[in-house]
């Protein structure tokens, strides 16, 4: 599949910033599942861009900003082909060890509800592929998908108490009780073709990625119950969404801040189509 993306993350400020460094996590890697025909990522302002990658091998950028700015937007256009290779994550860059991805984070400590919780979706299951399966099945059915529930700072247990959230949170779940029952598993930011056709999206999409023994890495998207396909572009992985987020960094000056983001994410039978 042939998808097209567009992205615009913009900033404005109360009052100008006197200066900025913002990490941007924003491209693609190439894998067996996706090849990045074009990327491009820029800026309106006259600041300094740099290429790097971080500590877990995740393509960034680093926005550096000097003098006074008021307004910023960080603009994001390219198109990758996909392949569906049944959740396997093939040929990607990897920097650690699978049992890294055992350390519990802030965002992702389960309490003693969201233990429970996997103990009793794990049961008896040995097999650790059909275990993962479960707990996919079982996050997609017990929460609800909704905006207005949590915050980008909720946790998994927070958003387990409510049993309902984002695909940020659904992710989160999925990742404290995968590890919990001792399962190394990690968080994936990314973009989705929705399956309803939906072109214009409110944020990137998110799920996770547990590590099972003779397979390697595998894809579970809790908020659609399914692995990723085709329809995924996978952008970077980290620990939580706090290592994993679009856009992180650190400012000075600048008083209150709003941001707006536009996305649209087309496959190609779609965009040809408009």
């Amino acid at each position: 599949m042939r998808i097209r993306i567009h992205h615009t993350t913009q900033y404005s400020y109360d009052r100008p910033i006197t200066s900025a460094v913002q990490v941007l996590r924003l491209t693609p890697r190439p894998n067996d599942a996706q090849h990045i025909a074009r990327w491009r990522v820029e800026t309106d302002i006259d600041g300094r861009l740099k290429a790097g990658e971080d500590s877990l091998g995740n393509l960034i950028h680093t926005l550096y900003i000097d003098g006074p700015v008021q307004r910023l937007r960080l603009m994001v256009s390219g198109e990758v082909e996909t392949a569906d290779t049944g959740g396997v994550l093939v040929g990607a860059v990897e920097r650690f060890a699978p049992h890294v991805f055992l350390r519990d984070t802030p965002l992702t400590l389960p309490d003693e509800s969201l233990r429970d919780y996997a103990r009793q979706v794990a049961g008896a299951t040995t097999d650790r592929l059909q275990l993962l399966h479960d707990l996919l099945g079982a996050v997609h059915r017990d929460m609800t998908f909704c905006t207005d529930a949590t915050e980008a700072g909720s946790s998994a247990a927070d958003a387990f108490a409510q049993r309902r959230g984002v695909c940020q949170d659904l992710a989160h779940i999925f990742i404290a009780a995968a590890r919990f029952l001792g399962v190394p598993a990690r968080y994936v930011s990314g973009h989705l073709v929705r399956d309803d056709g939906a072109i214009e999206q409110e944020a990137a999409h998110a799920w996770a990625e547990a590590h099972v023994e003779g397979l390697g890495w595998v894809g579970f998207d809790p908020a659609n119950g399914d692995c990723p396909s085709e329809r995924h572009v996978r952008v970077a992985a980290a620990l939580d969404y706090l290592g994993a987020a679009p856009v992180r960094g650190s400012r000075f000056g600048g008083g209150r801040e709003e941001m707006e983001v536009f996305l649209s994410v087309a496959a190609e039978h779609n965009w040809r189509n408009q």
